[in-house]
């Protein structure tokens, strides 16, 4: 009888362990879903104010002109950053570079640096990874001296 209860007790046991490791996998995995989730509504947010702006007959051209900005640089060459980039080609706007922690696997009509790497002068920096713009912008900032900005931000401005 003792064997069998000591048997039930460790089955038991053995369960809540295996439970709760389960429930801390699905906890994590919750957490990576909705950071991802809220990511991409960012991202989807600042798209939709960027078709709004295009609709309006504005173009992001003007707003690096009005400011002065004639070199910049892209960091986060993505989605964003390749819109960007491609909305910039045959204005008065020269991308010089993208920056990314991808760069040796993306291929764009820019050359793509790490940040690690050193970076050129430009006129302005220009993220577009918009949910770590303020860690993103400390780091530039240790790196580059001129204006880091956010295209979400130019995105409201215009």
């Amino acid at each position: 009888m003792k064997k069998i209860l000591s048997i039930i007790i460790s089955g038991l046991s053995g369960a809540a362990f295996g439970a709760g490791a389960v429930g801390k996998v699905f906890s994590q995995d919750k957490k990576k879903i909705q950071a991802m989730s809220d990511k991409h509504l960012s991202l989807f947010l600042m798209m939709n104010q960027w078709v709004k702006v295009k609709q309006e007959g504005k173009n992001l051209a003007d707003y690096f002109e009005k400011n002065g900005y004639k070199e910049i640089a892209v960091y986060g060459m993505s989605y964003a950053g390749e819109t960007l980039i491609s909305e910039l080609k045959n204005t008065a706007i020269k991308v010089v570079y993208g920056i990314d922690k991808n760069a040796d696997a993306l291929y764009s009509d820019v050359d793509i640096v790490l940040m690690e790497d050193d970076l050129n002068r430009v006129d302005a920096v220009v993220v577009t990874a918009i949910t770590f713009f303020d860690e993103i912008k400390k780091r530039l900032s240790e790196k580059i001296d001129c204006p880091i900005i956010s295209l979400e931000d130019i995105l409201y401005d215009l």
